[in-house]
This record gives structure tokens, C-alpha cells and sequence, in this order.
């Protein structure tokens, strides 16, 4: 018993210790986010003045995550792969970097729980489906492409538990040339999670969890540094919950570890992290296709099933390893390397006959898979200056191999069913067997890229290019011969500019090239399994921030481009048909507006088209599952007649959208309403804090698409901790 091909992660935990003080610094909020001259501030506060372009190391490590932005829920910097770690107005991206603060306050579960925070990032998956699978700029991101610690193919195919992560960096628009290339091919975005590392100050952290309708749990967080100048760290976090989950009948097992080793010395800095993460689940969310249906069906009940008597089980584990050596001040070598292993056993039931009044059929089936992933990280960063000009060299090369292999079987028989009163699941009817290979992925790029410093770090310019090698192998999965074979290679360039015309003012632009994997037809279609050659996608971005001390506000205008991935209604067949091109205008702010008083909002203008279709049949029509219109508005306040007292809320909304390319079905628009409170204290000399959060506050229904499936969204979701630091 096996499963799909979404894989997950439940490894992640952080790479810094700055967080551990976080609810100090909070407490302190005067000194909290204090910014430093050069931002415009008073500079009251030391450790948050601006990073320079390029950090030294290319990754976030332990101790060397960029500080906190006022209020602490997103940080003043990030990694961005290759490039390094900066602060976020020296970078040619538009990019955003939760703190662990973040995750903790919004008591978030997943990933998704974390980006969709951002008016140009949507989950397409509700809580309690198969996993994570993102939207960002208006193309899919699959959970495949969420890199950790900046290694691809590290994660899992479902979702990543979050308790055992210190940030989730989001870069918008395609990564593949700071990252290399992700397996799922993605082009929207990149999101690279990073994992805890020790702090200075010992942490033992134990945590009850509480989650509707019956689901019970506990999560530990320990962290200590050795040494005489505490060079080396160790941090461990556990989690285990177990209990009824919000669809009927449903139950969740779930746990997962982590455990994460650091060294961190005046030339040396090392890291090794090690995941495992389980989970059982009866009666999980599923997707559903409108198929040949005339209208959109009503949203049924939140607490349905579709497909009743429907299980997951999930498996991940994985090791990872990087190092960075500063042979002087003007060289520095890295290398990393890791290994994952995933598998996922589900019910795969396949729908027909859609009507507009909810009724279908149904039958039963297996997809269970297996990934096996290898990747390697490798290169040399140089400083250096030439005539006044200060240059950050990097080259380098990554290399990634990933073995896919499943068992699809599918009943021939089928049963009524419909979306408001559904049917169980008949049994499949066919013996369960065992996962056989049916793909072998080598993804391979050589990169150098050249970041120059003009006017004392007014004028960045970046600029490179990544050669890519794809190679791929697919088989038969029952007979094991061979079926085709890929080979293709070629170059995606790299051009940015930052302009800083004030010290708080970023101008930036960028050209980007990603080249993208394929894929395959998707189970369920009538060429499952069909391999497709890599395609290139072309982003073009300019935008401007500005950084008013408190608050940092950004503007960004976008065109991203990519082959239209569909399956015919008619034939069932997936392929691709004509060019998705998209269009955007981004507006975000996020800081401390006053004291106490921390505020996220973003809008996102979508302006989707679909060009070069088969007989120009759907050329200038809406692509399927891209709105014209998003945004997001989020607050948390300290309540000032109450110490400790604090209550945040969160609006998301989603504008309507076509359910594909035709522009025949769509989609209503939907709104959700998030509410918190959480109350910190001292009991018996401990730092306590306890949180309750209500998601969905109003129960809304409403469909949430991927691709050519949609899934009813969760109900109101009721969730509640108890935190205490020892």
C-alpha cells in the first residue's frame, strides 16, 4: 500500500538562533525593532543595521539569519540560493521571509498556513487534503519545488510540518537559476524553508495542542551550544498528534522529528540535519473534477468527504549536510548534500459524469508512490574589488537524481454517488501491489554569476547565467522495460538591477529564464504517465520598496510565461495547448504601524491570457484557476489595558476565476476570516503563553482549485495551545 505523487516535509527546523529571544524582544518592543541609521531610523538598536549585499555565506546558517523587521513577523532579509543572504532592499526580487514568530502566533500547521499570508500566494488544497500544493503569480508551485536550506528534492510530495522550521522565505516568480532547477518543474515562485539551529540561550520548550473536532497533541523543542565559545549546537523537535479531524468520521495520526547539529567557527561553519515524519489519516479531504458539467455545483458541506472510506498514509525521512569554508577573506568554498526517501499510500477514486446538480460516479482505486532523491550543492563565492567596483562571484554546480516509482490500479466498477450525500467507497476489487519504478530524473547545472557594488552599495547590478542539463528515463511500471528517454540542456540567464536613489528607496528590475521539467500525465488521465519534454519559461519584473522605519511598502509589476498544461474533457488526455502568459501588479506593507500595533496587507492584479491554442479556439480567454483579483489584510495587537494580552485577525480573499481555459464555468469569489488571541505570563518563574485561534470564522463554503480538480474548503477549525519555556 503506497501513494501519490505529491511528496512532503516534515524536516525542517531552523537555521539561527536569533528567535529564541524573540519573545523577550517583543516584550521589550522599544528596543525590539529598532532600525539602524542607514534604514532611515533612529538606530537605536545595534544588531539591525542594514546586511550588505552579500553576505559571506550563501545560505542561512546558524547565527546569521537577518534580524527581524519591525513587529517580528517578517524578516529584514533572506536567502535567495546562489546569490546569498541579504537584506531584502538590496535584492532584485520581490521576496518575503516569515520568522518563526510568525508560525508560532498564527499557530500554523503546514506551509500553506504560512505563505497564504501573501495576496500573490494561494494554497490549492485545504487543510486536511493530500498536502500542500501552492499558487504564486498565478502558476502552480508544487511542494516538490520548496527547497530546505536550499537543496531541492529534500521535502515531501505532501506537506511540511512547520514546528520544526525557523523561516519560510518566499521568492516570486521563477527560481530556478538561484535554486537550480526544482523537480516539479514549478515557474510561479520559489519557497525555500530553513530549519532551527541552537541558540545561544538553553531552550527546553513543551507544548500541548488541541485541534477540532477531537485532535490531541504535544510538541517538544530543546536546544543547547558546547564548547568554550559555543561553537557547537544541537536542537531537537518532536511532535505527535492523534484524534478526530473535521470531515466525518475522519481520524489523524501524525507525528514527526528532527533533529539538527551545527558548528560554527571563525572560518568554518557546518550543519547536519536529519528528518522523519508519519502520518495516518482516515477520511481525508479530496479533489474532485467538474468534468463535463454545465454549471458550477453548489460547494457542499465542509464536513463531507467525497469519496467516504477514503485513506492516506504518508512516510518521509531525509539527511542533509552542508559546510562553508573561508579559505581568506576573499574565498569561500561550500558543498552540501543530501538524501530523501518518501512514499505515500492512498485511495485514488476516479469521478465521471459530473451534472451541474452534484451527481457523479465514482470508482475506487490505489496510487501509491515512492521518491528517491540525491542531491548535491557545490561551489566557491568570491569577494573582490576592481577599480572601485565591489564584486560577490559565485560559481558553482548542483546536481539531482530522483527516482519515482508507483502501482495505479483502478476499479472497473462504479458506483452512484453525489456531492451532498456521497456514496462510500466500493471496494477496489484488485490486489494491492508493490511500487515499481517508473521514472529516473537527472537534473544537472553549472552556474556563475556576478553580483557588482557601485557607489558604496547604491547601484547593484546581477547578472549570470546557469547551463541546465535535463535527462529523464521512464518505464513501464509492470514490465520495467524502458518506454522513452530525454536529454535536453540549455542556458537561463540572470539580469537585476537595484538603484537606491535614498537610503530607504529600492528601484529594482529583473529579466529571469527558468527551464522546467516537463512532467508527466497525471494519474487518472487517459496517457498517465505520458512524459513531455522540458519547456522555458521568461519572467520580467520591476518594482520599487521603500523602508519608512516601521513599515516597508513595495510596488511590483510582473509578466511571467509558460506552456498551458490541460486534459481535454472530451478525451481525457493531458497535454499542452497554446502559452499561459500572466500579467500582474503587486502592492504590499508590512511592519509595526505603532507600537504594539503589527499589520500585514498585499493586493494582487491579475491580468491572465491564453495565446497560440489549437485553431485559435480559446486564444484571449482567461487560463483556468487564475483570478483577477487577490488581497490579504492581517493584524496583531497588544491589548495596552492587559499585559501579555494580544489578538490578530486575517482576512483572505480571492476573486473569481475559470475553472479552464474554455471560460465556459466559474468559479465564485471567496472570502476567509481568521481570529486570535494568545496570552503570555509568568507561572512558577516560566515563560507561559497561551494561544487560541479560529480559522474560517464564519464557516464559509466555497471550491479551491488545482489544475482540473477542486476541493471544498475546511470548516471552521478551532485551534489551541499551551507553550512553556523551561
Amino acid at each position: 500500500m503506497h501513494q501519490e505523487t505529491h511528496r512532503r516535509t516534515a524536516v525542517s527546523w531552523a537555521v539561527d538562533r536569533l528567535f529564541v529571544g524573540l519573545i523577550a524582544a517583543t516584550a521589550l518592543q522599544a528596543n525590539a525593532y529598532a532600525q539602524s541609521p542607514a534604514d532611515g531610523t533612529d538606530g537605536t538598536a545595534s544588531q539591525s543595521t542594514a546586511l550588505p549585499a552579500i553576505v559571506v555565506k550563501g545560505t542561512a546558517e546558524a547565527g546569521d539569519l537577518p534580524a527581524p523587521y519591525a513587529g517580528g513577523q517578517v524578516a529584514r532579509g533572506g536567502s535567495i540560493g546562489v546569490l546569498g543572504t541579504s537584506n531584502v532592499m538590496n535584492q532584485p526580487f520581490d521576496t518575503t521571509n516569515y520568522t518563526e514568530q510568525m508560525i508560532r502566533d498564527t499557530q500554523a500547521r503546514t506551509i500553506a498556513d504560512v505563505v497564504t499570508s501573501n495576496a500573490s500566494v494561494r494554497a490549492e488544497q485545504s487543510s486536511g487534503g493530500f498536502g500542500d500544493v501552492f499558487q504564486i503569480r498565478g502558476f502552480d508551485v508544487q511542494p516538490t519545488d520548496v527547497a530546505l536550506n536550499g537543496l531541492y528534492g529534500m521535502v515531501s510530495a505532501a506537506r511540511v510540518p512547520v514546528n520544526l522550521l525557523e523561516r519560510v522565505e518566499v521568492l516570486e516568480g521563477p527560481g530556478s537559476l538561484m535554486y537550480g532547477m526544482g523537480p516539479g518543474g514549478s515557474v510561479g515562485g520559489a519557497i525555500n524553508i530553513v530549519t532551527k539551529r541552537a541558540d545561544d540561550t538553553p531552550l527546553t520548550r513543551l507544548t500541548a495542542l488541541f485541534q477540532t473536532k477531537g485532535q490531541f497533541g504535544i510538541a517538544a523543542d530543546v536546544g543547547r551550544r558546547f564548547g568554550d565559545e559555543g561553537q557547537w549546537g544541537i536542537r531537537f523537535n518532536g511532535q505527535i498528534k492523534d484524534g478526530q479531524t473535521g470531515i466525518a468520521h475522519g481520524n489523524q495520526l501524525q507525528g514527526d522529528s528532527a533533529i539538527g547539529l551545527d558548528y560554527r567557527g571563525k572560518q568554518l561553519r557546518w550543519s547536519f540535519d536529519a528528518y522523519n515524519v508519519s502520518e495516518n489519516t482516515d477520511e481525508f479531504r479530496s479533489q474532485i473534477g467538474f468534468g463535463t458539467a454545465t454549471a458550477v455545483p453548489a460547494v457542499p458541506s465542509a464536513y463531507n468527504n467525497l469519496y467516504p472510506g477514503s485513506k492516506l498514509k504518508l512516510r518521509d525521512s531525509a539527511v542533509m549536510t552542508r559546510a562553508e569554508y573561508d579559505i581568506n577573506k576573499y574565498v569561500t568554498v561550500y558543498g552540501a548534500a543530501g538524501e530523501h526517501y518518501g512514499t505515500s499510500e492512498q485511495n485514488f477514486p476516479f469521478a465521471s459524469g459530473m451534472t451541474a446538480a452534484g451527481a457523479f460516479d465514482v470508482a475506487n482505486g490505489y496510487y501509491d508512490q515512492y521518491t528517491r532523491t540525491k542531491t548535491v550543492d557545490a561551489g566557491l563565492r568570491f569577494h573582490f574589488d576592481t577599480f572601485g567596483v565591489k564584486h560577490t562571484l559565485v560559481t558553482g554546480v548542483t546536481s539531482l537524481n530522483q527516482e519515482i516509482g508507483y502501482f495505479y490500479a483502478l476499479s472497473s466498477d462504479s458506483v452512484a454517488s453525489n456531492l451532498y450525500s456521497p456514496t462510500p467507497l466500493a471496494p477496489v476489487g484488485i490486489p494491492r501491489g508493490d511500487m515499481q519504478r517508473s521514472s529516473q530524473t537527472r537534473l544537472n547545472s553549472q552556474q556563475i554569476i556576478d553580483t557588482m557594488s557601485f557607489l558604496n552599495d547604491r547601484v547593484l547590478i546581477t547578472g549570470g547565467f546557469r547551463r541546465q542539463t535535463i535527462g529523464q528515463d521512464n518505464y513501464d511500471p509492470t514490465t520495467g522495460t524502458q518506454q522513452s528517454s530525454i536529454d535536453q540542456q540549455a542556458i537561463t540567464p540572470l539580469a537585476g538591477i537595484v538603484v537606491k536613489p535614498l537610503s530607504n528607496i529600492s528601484v529594482y528590475g529583473n529579466f529571469t529564464s527558468g527551464l522546467s521539467n516537463g512532467g508527466t500525465a497525471p494519474a487518472g488521465t487517459a496517457n498517465a504517465g505520458q512524459a513531455f519534454a522540458p519547456y522555458k519559461s521568461n519572467q520580467y519584473e520591476a518594482g520599487v520598496k521603500a523602508d519608512w522605519g516601521r513599515v516597508m511598502t513595495s510596488a511590483a509589476i510582473f509578466q511571467i510565461s509558460q506552456p498551458n498544461a490541460v486534459t481535454d474533457p472530451t478525451t481525457n488526455i493531458y497535454g499542452y495547448n497554446g502559452k499561459t502568459r500572466v500579467r500582474g501588479l503587486e502592492l504590499a506593507a508590512y511592519g509595526e504601524v505603532y507600537r504594539g500595533l503589527r499589520m500585514m496587507a498585499s493586493a494582487t492584479f491579475y491580468d491572465p491570457k491564453v495565446s497560440g491554442t489549437a485553431g485559435g479556439t480559446q486564444d484571449g480567454n482567461d487560463p483556468g484557476g487564475v483570478p483577477k483579483f487577490a488581497f490579504n489584510l492581517g493584524a496583531d495587537y497588544d491589548l495596552p489595558w492587559v499585559a501579555g494580552l494580544s489578538v490578530n485577525g486575517r482576512i483572505i480573499h480571492t476573486g473569481a476565476q475559470y475553472y479552464d481555459s474554455s471560460d465556459t464555468l466559474r468559479l465564485p469569489a471567496w472570502t476567509r476570516y481568521d481570529v486570535g488571541v494568545r496570552y503570555g505570563m509568568r507561572i512558577a518563574q516560566k515563560d507561559v503563553v497561551f494561544r487560541a485561534n479560529i480559522e474560517n470564522l464564519f464557516g464559509s463554503r466555497y471550491w479551491i482549485q488545482q489544475g482540473t480538480y477542486v476541493m471544498n474548503a475546511a470548516p471552521r477549525t478551532l485551534l489551541l495551545s499551551a507553550q512553556i519555556d523551561f
